[in-house]
Parts: C-alpha cells; structure tokens; sequence
C-alpha cells in the first residue's frame, strides 16, 4: 500500500553544507532538538517540503488512526523509508514511534516495526555501508554527528532508556532482537549518559545478563556485543557484571564454540572478558577466586600440526593471550601479580605457554605474543622463574629456552619485534633473581666455561651479542647483561674475573676493559645500524656495573684512558645526536666519584672533582647529565618495563636504568660541590653505618633462628596433643566397655538369684539340676569372656605404659631444645598436667577392674554354698545319685579352677599396683623437671630483654647516624620502608634473608 509514494528528485546545486549520501541528497544538520527551524538554501526548502511530506502523512496516520492496523501498516512504511531517508524520517516520526512503544505494546508486531525504524534512524552502521569508497575520499565524515544527535533526543527523556530496558525482557524474538540492537547503537553513540541510565535503573544491568543465558544464538550474540559496550570504561558496570555470573557464561559460551578453533563469537567473548578485567582489580580477584584461570589452560592446547592456521584462530588466540597479560600485568598490585603467576603455575597453564613457546609452526605473531606473555608470568615469581629454567627445547641435543630465545635476540635476521619479547622475557627472568643471576654470569666465568665448545652458553651468547658488527645486538646484549646485575653486587665483583681472547697471540683481556676499548673506539669500527645506539648500550652497561660497586669502580679507573675519554666526551661540543652521549658520559663519570674507595691516590675523589672544574665545569657538568632525564625516549622508557619502540633506531634507555638515573641524577650533583672534610665526615658515617648494620644483621639472624626453632617446637607439641587426644578416646571407649560389663553382670546376678529360689524347692529335683547345670555353664562362659577382656585391658595397659616412655623420652629431648623458647616450655608444662591426668584416670580404672574381681570372687563362693546345700536335696533321690556325684565332680573341678583364676587376677592386681606406683614416681620426677624448666624460662626471658634493651641503643645510635647522613646530603633509605616494599610478593622472602 505505501509503495505508491515517490519522492521527487533531488535538487542539483542547490548550495548548502550538509550530509552527502549516496543517491546524491544532502542531509542538514537541524541542531540538537531537530524541531527547530535551521536556515536553508532557498531551492532546497521546495524539496526538503515535497519529501517531507508523504513521511507526515504516515506519521499522521501514527498519531490519528484508531485501528491497530493502519498504524502497524504505516510504521512498517516508515521502517522501509527510514534507511534512505534517515534524516527526514528521524525529524518527523521520532516523537510518534517513541509513542508506539508506551501504548502499543500488547501487539509484539509494531513494537518491532517501531525498535527497527529507531535503530535504521539512529545507527550509523547502515548508512557508512551505503557510502561508495570514491565518495569517501571527497566527503566529510559527519555521520557520527548525526547519528550522536539522535540518541541524544532520544535518551534527553530517561523513560525512553528504561522503556526500553522493559522491551529487551520480553521473550517475542521481533521485539527483544531489534531492542537489542537499538540499545547497542544508542551506547555507541553516547556511551557514557546511557550507561549512567542504566547504572540508576533498577535492575537494568541483571535485565541485560539474561541475554547471555537465551537458546536463539542470534540475541544471545547481539548480547554479548551490547555488554562490549555498556562495560567500557565503567568500573562500576563492571562490578555488576561481574558478580552476575558473568565469567562462567562466558567461559561457557566460549567453550561451546570450541576454544580458539571458534569463530567471531569467542572473539566478542574474549574483547568482553578483557572489558571486564583490565584495570579492574576487584574482578582480576574474583576472576581469581573463582578459579576460573583454571578454565583457561585447554584454550592454549595446540596440536603437533600447527600449519594452516586461519585468521580467525590467530586473532581468538592472540586475545587470550592478552587476557592473560591482564591478570599477571606489572601495572597490577604486586600481591594480586603474585597470586595469579602461582595459580598459573599450579593448574599448568604456564607450562603449556611454554609448550607453544617451543612448538614449531606456530605463526610469528602468536609466537612474539606468547613470549610476552611467558614474560609477565614469571616476572618477579620464584617458583615460575625456577620452573622457566628448566624448560629444555626439543633439539638434539636438548637445549635450555633461555639459550634458544638468546639465539634469536642476538639474531639481526630475526624481526625486530621478536628480539624486542626475547629481550623482555630475559629481563623479566632475571627481574628479583638472584639464582638465575648467578646462573647466567657463572656461565661466564672460567671455572664453568664448556672448554669442548659442543654446547653454547647464555654468557657467550651475550658476549657475542655485545662485540658484533650488529648495533642492535650490542644494545640488546648491553641491556641483558645489565639486567643480570641488577642490584647484585656480589655478581659485579664476580664479574670483574671474566677474561676475553681477542686475538690469537694476544694477552687476553678484562671483560670490562673490552667495553671501554669498543666505546672508545665506537667511530672506527664500522657497524649496521645507529652508532649511538651501541655507544648508549655500553655506556648503560658500565654505569650499571660501576653503581654501588667501589671495586669495580677501582678496575674502571686503574685504566689511564677511561678519565681521559669521559672528560673529552663531555666537553665537546656535539650535534643533538651526541648529547645523550655526553649525559650518559657524565653519568657514568659521576658514578666513579660517587663510589670511589679512594684506594687509588691518582684517582681520589678530591682530584676527580678538580679535573671536572678545569676541564669541564661544574655548571657544564650538570647540564650535560640533565641531558638524559629531559630526552624524549628517556620519558618513553620510563613509562612500563616492557621495552616497545616503533622503530630499531628509538630504542635508547631501558626502564630499569630509568630508575638507576633517577635514584643518581641528585647525589652525583650533590657529591659534585661537597669539600673533602665533607667527604671524610661521610666516609665515617658510612663506616659506623655499615658497622652498625652489621650488628643488626647479627640480631637479626639469630631472631630469625629463634622464630625457626619455635616453629619446630609448636609443631611438635601439636603432634603431642593429638597423641593425647587420641589415648583419651581409647580410656573413653575402655569406660563405655566397663559400664556395659557392669550391667551384664547385673542381669547375671538377678538370674542366679531366681535360680537359687528353684533350688530350696523339694519337688523339681531334676528341673532344679537342669537349671543349675545351665547356670553353671552360663557362668562358665561368663568367666572365660571376663578373661578375655582382662586380658585385653592388660594388653592396653601396657600399651599405655609404652605411650607414656615415649613421651617421657620426648619430654626430656624438648627440655634440652627448648630452652630459647618461652612459647615452647608453656608448652611442655601443660603436657605434663595432661600426663598426670592420664595416670589418675588409669588409677581409676585399675581400681574397678579390682572391684569386679572381688564379684567375681563373692560370686564364686556363693555357687559353693549352693553346691553344699544342694548335697542333701540329691541324697533323697536313689534314681539321681549318679548323676549328681558327676555333677559334684564337675563342680569341684570347675570351683578349682575359678579359685585358680582368682589366685591368677590377684597376682594382676598386686603387679598393677606396683605399675601405678612407679608411674607415681614418673610423675614426681616428671614435676621436678617442670620446676626446672620454669628457671630456665625466667633467664631466657632475662637474656631476650637484655638484647632488647642492646637493640633500642643500637636503634637510637643509628637514628641519630642517619640523621647527620642526611644533614650532609646522603640519601638514605629507611629499613622499615625497604622491609614494607618487600612485603608486597610473598616469594622474595628467602631473597631478602640472603641480601641480609
């Protein structure tokens, strides 16, 4: 019906600024409310009129029909007109759609008509689509403008936002898809306000985490792409989102569709987690909680045949890469780092990283963002560190990682943003690692150098790296020697014993030596790439090897040509290029001032200063140190730890010399303008520091002994306790077995009772012998279970009397270690009490064991007296008499016996007795030793406020000593700020004990 309506041609050189689309109109920009009335060109008013007025007709027909027909009929002609003609349709029917949906929604067919010719008006995605490429070039992109200008009325009424929010609930496909996609357009084009509607709407988030949970693919999909949108740059959204399940459907969705072997959806599964998680630390927690990293590692399970890999699994891969570089980023907080580098290690994660990282065929890309990622994940974590360096590649013969990743570094053929992950991953294992520091330069030294050269070492791999023809090799080895240096000093004296062999026939050289022969000749030598480049890395080297170093500092000036170089480098003046030449120069000169021993007397620190002031100046000086905090790379480098540089030619500084210019950048300016009595005031106050410090250390040590003894101790007397514990339940059980023998023996005692009342009886003779015959075989039986049971509380009883020689033993073994520990012999005491409690008990039950004994014995002598009186009844009967002489017989033999068990139980008794009282004698001797060990306890607590009292002096002195350190223009560190930045990564404790 509404196809009838032609819309007449547009208008040529009409004149006018505007929107030029692809049929050849221009869109006018009618300002932010759209009803107001802009100036036209004059031949544009007539055509604007004419094409507007066939889409009022249908928004008449909107406004005014009654039947739901006619309207449905003419939304759907709007939403056809709506894509070529946004403009005129937006201006006019905007206000009525927005109508339809508050009274329509009974008919689920026009609300849907109505969403989609909102999303045709509002959405820019159609119309950029519409653009031919020629016209694109020509024509402004003002678009978006449009676009923006539309959501903005739209969302100027908050009601529209909820009101649409209500709409995405429904379950109709035609009304809750194009909801959807309306509400992504309007975050698209005005993120923030819609995101504040929706934060304020009740419920609005948890309505919008119910499309991840629907069957239909398509919204469930369009859902994913809304929550990209609405969780930019919202932390609070984020939190919301988080906390609503969202990581377990995700996680759910993108194993559905296979991983990385998926399509575009995990891709839009993965841009989402990484919304989510990026610089979010509470969701980076819970991610973590959750163990949800646990679910990552089957995305990184790679098959023997890594060709062919599509575009689609490339990118899928290289974003769960990324998400893994968000949990364990060094931007993070160093505890939340820690965490998850340990939860990675313990679920394998890393180790299949590592798989990858060795794997052939993988594509360089996903290889170079692996690296990376490897690097993040062991950066500054022992346990990921220690495992890192012992992954071996699959060669023959094998070979460590570290080497075959060096390899490449030192490869120029190699791409540059490789070497750049290379270089990163070994600063990143060396990062905090002292052990694989050590490693690194021991292979190095001679002692370990392979003298069959079958195998290349880390230090060869870098010395080579450091003297070839290659500048970006010589910066990258620099920078990776440096790093195994860091904050070592022991491995800087170390590494003053390395010899190289220049030539053959010459006396080999001082690794040291050759850097400064190779920086003092760096314009002779002809190399590939920036001269300056491999100058700044040697330059970066040296100052790291010379800072807080005195005796490489004394090898550095015992050559006569280092001063000399330094000086002439620092007063040329030289093209922009140089400068940072001339910083670093004078960095690394005000290093051997600095750290200077003066055990050289041509080379003191007095003489040093001279030579600056003559040939330099001070002023000079420190303007051309200044050179390298004001460089522009030098800012760049500062930045993060990971070395990323657009080109070979702007990689200069590494983040970690940053940090050593600016820890030295003000006392080498300072140290510059101090006298000489300033310099013998400092030189003693850093002997009576390092004195002092050592004395500390000493406490220190023999504190942190004392914490592992009383560790060892408390376990022990835990393992004590349970032991306890555990003899307790037994007596427990024993009583409960005790009680249920006294009630049997009850019941036994009313039964004979009975039987003797048969047995006065003249008339049952031969029932009375019956009975008495079935009694006496009751008890018999009765007798052989008590028996057995004594026999049983024996056994127990003595293995409690074992029990009790153990923990004798033990007790006098702690009495010996324990006398540094308070804590402990509390400890020891308590035991005790426990043990004497234990011996009463057993007292107890010792006496009632002598109790039912003598029952036993009353009950024996009462089947006598039946026997007795039983005699005469028998005689009366001439028919019974064999029978009751066997029966007498029996008895005698049986009474025998009991009298024999009787005799056997009384010995027990008496030797139970002796038992107790030997244990009476335990515990006598038990008390005295607690006296003892409450002396002991008293002068240890004597001794440890004597060294507290030794510890405040030292403190005071120390305090005092800092102080003047500080008068004098010494930095110093405080140790509680130094031990408080340790606490951070939980695994850097053993590190500190050993630099302590």
């Amino acid at each position: 019906m509404m196809s009838c309506f032609f819309l007449p041609p547009p208008v040529k050189n009409a004149g006018g600024t505007g929107i030029a689309t692809k049929n050849g109109r221009r869109h006018y920009q009618l300002g932010l409310n759209l009803g107001a009335k802009a100036e036209l060109p004059p031949a544009v008013v007539p055509y604007l009129k004419s094409l507007m007025r066939p889409i009022q007709k249908l928004c008449d027909r909107v406004a005014s029909s009654t039947l739901l027909d006619d309207r449905r009929d003419a939304v759907r002609a709007l939403k056809s007109l709506s894509k070529k003609y946004r403009l005129e349709v937006g201006i006019q029917a905007m206000e009525h759609l927005i109508h339809v949906l508050q009274t329509d929604r009974s008919d689920s067919e026009i609300i849907g008509y109505a969403l989609d010719t909102l999303y045709n008006v509002i959405s820019n995605d159609l119309e950029e689509e519409e653009q031919d490429d020629s016209e694109e070039e020509n024509l402004p992109k003002q678009v978006d403008d449009l676009g923006s200008q539309f959501t903005e009325i739209f969302i100027k009424q908050q009601e529209n936002v909820t009101l649409l929010l209500t709409l995405v609930e429904e379950f109709d496909f035609h009304v809750r898809w194009p909801g959807v996609k309306l509400l992504t357009s309007l975050l698209k084009q005005q993120g923030p306000q819609v995101q504040q509607i929706i934060l304020v709407s009740p419920m609005g988030v948890s309505r919008l985490m119910d499309l991840l949970a629907d069957s239909r693919e398509v919204i469930r999909n369009d859902g994913v792409l809304l929550l990209q949108q609405l969780t930019k740059s919202n932390a609070a959204i984020q939190k919301i989102v988080a906390f609503e399940n969202a990581f377990e459907r995700l996680l759910d969705i993108i194993t559905e569709e296979g991983n990385s072997d998926g399509g575009i959806v995990v891709e839009d599964c993965l841009l989402l987690l990484q919304n989510l998680l990026k610089n979010n630390n509470s969701n980076q927690n819970f991610f973590k909680e959750g163990s949800y990293i646990q679910r990552m590692k089957p995305w990184f399970e790679v098959g023997d045949d890594n060709c062919g890999w599509s575009a689609q699994k490339v990118t899928n891969l290289h974003l769960m890469l990324q998400l893994v570089r968000v949990l364990v980023s060094p931007t993070n907080p160093p505890g939340a780092t820690s965490s998850c580098q340990k939860a990675m290690f313990h679920c394998g994660l890393l180790q299949q990283l590592c798989t990858i990282l060795m794997a052939t065929g993988v594509p360089a890309d996903i290889l170079t963002e692996t690296i990376n990622t490897v690097s993040e994940v062991i950066r500054g974590c022992q346990m990921n560190q220690d495992y890192f360096a012992s992954v071996n590649a699959p060669s023959n013969p094998p070979r460590p990682a570290i080497v075959v990743l060096l390899m490449s570094m030192v490869n120029e053929r190699q791409p540059f943003v490789l070497r750049c992950a290379v270089l990163y991953c070994f600063q990143c294992f060396l990062y905090k690692n002292q052990k694989g520091q050590g490693e690194i330069v021991s292979t190095l030294l001679p002692s370990t150098i392979d003298a069959t050269g079958n195998s290349v070492s880390a230090g060869q791999l870098l010395c080579g790296g450091l003297f070839s023809t290659d500048s970006l090799s010589n910066w990258c080895a620099a920078v990776a020697l440096a790093h195994a240096l860091q904050e070592n000093a022991t491995l800087k004296e170390q590494l003053l014993r390395v010899q190289l062999a220049t030539s053959i026939g010459n006396p080999p050289v001082s690794l040291l030596q050759q850097c400064t022969n190779i920086l003092s000749q760096g314009d002779k030598i002809d190399r590939r790439g920036s001269k300056v480049q491999t100058r700044v890395g040697l330059l970066m080297l040296l100052c790291t090897w010379l800072s807080n170093c005195s005796i490489a500092v004394t090898h550095f000036l015992h050559n006569p040509a280092n001063i000399p170089f330094l000086t002439g480098q620092i007063a040329e003046n030289l093209g922009e290029e140089e400068q940072l030449v001339q910083g670093l120069c004078a960095l690394l000169l005000g290093i051997s001032i600095y750290y200077n021993d003066n055990s050289l007397e041509n080379y003191r620190k007095e003489k040093l200063k001279q030579l600056i002031e003559k040939r330099i100046g001070r002023e000079n000086f420190i303007e051309k140190l200044g050179f390298i905090s004001k460089h522009e790379l030098y800012s760049r480098a500062a930045q993060k730890p990971q070395p990323s540089f657009s080109s070979p030619d702007h990689m200069m500084f590494d983040h970690e010399f940053t940090k050593l210019v600016k820890e030295l950048e003000g006392v080498i300016s300072k140290a510059i303008y101090k006298s000489s009595e300033e310099d013998k005031k400092e030189e003693e106050v850093k002997k009576t520091l390092e004195q002092h410090d050592n004395i500390v250390t000493h406490y220190k040590k023999v504190i942190r002994e004392q914490d592992q003894e009383l560790e060892e101790l408390k376990q022990r007397i835990n393992t004590l306790t349970s032991q306890n514990e555990q003899l307790q339940a037994t007596v427990t059980q024993q009583v409960s077995q005790i009680q249920q023998h006294k009630d049997q023996y009850n019941l036994l005692k009313v039964q004979l009772g009975k039987d003797t009342q048969h047995h006065n009886s003249h008339s049952d003779t031969f029932q009375m012998n019956g009975i008495q015959m079935e009694e006496v075989s009751k008890l018999k039986e009765e007798l052989e279970e008590w028996k057995n049971k004594h026999e049983l509380l024996q056994g127990q009883l003595r293995e409690k009397d074992c029990v009790i020689e153990k923990l004798k033993s033990s007790q006098l073994e702690m009495g010996t270690t324990e006398q540094s520990s308070q804590t402990s012999r509390s400890g020891g005491l308590e035991h005790n009490n426990e043990l004497q409690k234990e011996l009463e008990m057993l007292r107890s039950q010792i006496q009632l064991q002598s109790g039912e004994i003598s029952k036993l014995q009353i009950e024996n002598q009462k089947l006598q007296v039946m026997n007795t009186t039983a005699d005469p009844l028998l005689g009366d009967s001439g028919a019974t008499a064999a029978n009751n002489s066997e029966l007498e017989g029996r008895l005698e033999q049986e009474i025998k016996q009991l009298k024999s068990e009787v005799k056997a139980l009384s010995e027990e008794k008496e030797s139970l007795k002796q038992h107790l009282d030997s244990s009476s004698s335990t515990v006598a001797i038990l008390q005295d030793e607690k006296s003892k060990l409450q002396q002991e306890v008293a002068e240890s607590k004597k001794e440890q406020d004597d060294l507290l009292v030794l510890l405040a002096d030292q403190d005071q002195k120390l305090s005092a000593l800092k102080i003047k350190l500080k008068d004098l223009g010494v930095p110093v560190e405080d140790e509680d700020d130094i031990e408080s930045g340790d606490q951070g990564d939980e695994d850097e404790d053993g590190d500190e004990e050993e630099q302590d």
